[in-house]
């Protein structure tokens, strides 16, 4: 880190929104890497994931946060501790919307999250789905609700209005040092995104209840210099029924679940995997405190 410049800027910028906003596809589109995993399904995200952008004069540290709901059980509730550890962490918040929904959030007190008084960027997302004219009279509704930095409209599935984003994120962070070496995209440990990858697996194969009710914790994470790395793997449930669905007749689902899964990981780390899976019952582990904890939330 050294010859930094006076004028280099760094900061933290929380990504916040509702769920199914486009949040972590948003990150993933700015670094140009696949972080935070994505699924149609609101609520795939349930930890604070950092990601990190490194430019010639700036460093932009991304909290990609669960999406804001009201809590109806623990692992929720922990969820959005995430989301409030985030908003206190960040120079910049980046309020993300689904610029497509017909509803809009104009219910959500910045006032009271953004007690700090922090800038706020505006970003309508998804703008490829919806027409113009549209987006014209929105912008202007978002304007009168809030004092923004900035409104911008953008697609993070297309890649369009990422560069005025880093452009006006840019402006809005404080002077200072680089916080991390300009080669570290993360301070996450592969298991932790091999544990990730396999849950993201599992909100894209069931429906219902199933994805909610399931956590993946890495046993063990063998590194190897020959051969294939090692990761097993269990995944947690909350009754013997989903056990049974998960694995599936004659542990087809387990299997699917493994061979997508061992893919991605093996895109990941860029050497391939040997994936070993468990199913195991961990009853009430969303609703229970003590588990969660022991979980890491």
């Amino acid at each position: 880190m050294e010859n930094i410049s006076a004028d280099f800027r760094a900061g933290y910028a929380a990504l916040i929104g509702l769920p199914n906003a486009g949040k972590s596809t948003l990150m993933n589109s700015i670094l140009d890497i696949k972080l935070s995993i994505i699924s149609p399904k609101p609520q795939t995200t349930r930890r604070r994931v950092l990601g990190i952008l490194n430019r010639e004069k700036a460093q932009a540290v991304f909290l990609d946060t669960p999406g804001i709901l009201k809590p109806r059980y623990e692992l929720q509730k922990k969820m959005m501790e995430h989301v409030d550890r985030a908003l206190a962490d960040a120079d910049v918040i980046l309020l993300i919307i689904d610029a497509a929904e017909k509803k809009h959030p104009l219910d959500i007190n910045l006032k009271e999250m953004n007690k700090q008084s922090k800038p706020v960027l505006l970003l309508l997302n998804k703008i490829d789905l919806m027409p113009k004219q549209d987006l014209l009279s929105l912008i202007e509704v978002y304007s009168k609700f809030y004092s923004f930095k900035a409104v911008i409209p953008l697609s993070a599935l297309k890649n369009d209005g990422i560069a005025l984003l880093e452009e006006e994120l840019f402006k809005l962070l404080p002077f200072s040092p680089p916080y991390y070496p300009p080669d570290i995209l993360t301070d996450q440990p592969e298991r932790f995104f091999a544990a990730e990858i396999i849950r993201e697996q599992i909100f894209n194969m069931f429906y219902q209840e199933i994805p909610y009710a399931v956590e993946v914790v890495i046993d063990e994470f063998k590194e190897r210099q020959k051969g294939k790395d090692f990761i097993s793997a269990i995944i947690m449930v909350e009754r013997k029924t989903q056990k049974g669905i998960l694995i599936g007749k004659g542990g087809e689902s387990l299997k699917k679940i493994g061979r997508e899964a061992r893919k991605n990981i093996k895109e990941l780390l860029g050497k391939d995997v040997y994936l070993e899976l468990r199913v195991k019952v961990n009853e009430d582990w969303r609703r229970k405190d003590f588990k969660l904890r022991r979980l890491g939330y």
